[in-house]
């Protein structure tokens, strides 16, 4: 069941490169996907089904929605170069993390870190938010968020302390 929720998220996420950014068809698509994002994993361990695919499966889903919004909001929101620099930086970091991981444990490692988390929420409220609040300070929050947690998740790769089996955060049992 879990994994299908996921896949609605990926199928969502598509449906949005076919919507008018803001139009209510997005924001209602968005929001499914964002939801299914945070039941997925909860139907996951409710169940008793937690697996390293479905785990893996999420970390796609999340890729392509992120992808999409980029696709979608990136000619509208007229971001100021620093923060698309950040961004940018970030990326790096993550991609350095999953090297990293490859390298050092011959897979794929996907850390469901608290502070990923709380970057998803973050990013998740940035795109409703975006009529309401300037880019600059909504941007600049998630990014922090977001830098704080790839470092982490890098620090975690690298000393070994995280654990990447999908029932485990921060590298102690959920």
């Amino acid at each position: 069941m879990a994994n299908i929720i996921t896949i609605i998220r990926i199928i969502c996420s598509t449906a949005l490169l076919f919507c008018p950014v803001f139009s209510p068809a997005f924001y209602v698509l968005y929001i499914i996907a964002g939801v299914s994002d945070m039941a997925d994993g909860a139907v996951a361990r409710k169940t008793g089904t937690v697996s390293e695919f479905g785990s893996k499966l999420d970390t796609a889903a999340d890729f392509v929605l992120v992808a999409v919004c980029l696709i979608k909001l990136i000619p509208v929101i007229h971001a100021p170069l620093w923060l698309i620099i950040w961004i940018i930086v970030i990326a790096v970091i993550k991609t350095v993390n999953l090297i990293s991981g490859y390298i050092m444990r011959k897979e794929i490692v996907v850390l469901h870190t608290v502070m990923n988390k709380v970057t998803g929420i973050l990013l998740f409220a940035l795109v409703p938010t975006l009529k309401f609040i300037d880019i600059e300070y909504s941007g600049a929050a998630v990014c922090a968020a977001a830098t704080f947690a790839a470092i982490q998740e890098g620090h975690l790769i690298r000393t070994g302390a995280g654990n990447s089996k999908p029932e485990q955060m921060d590298g102690k049992p959920v």
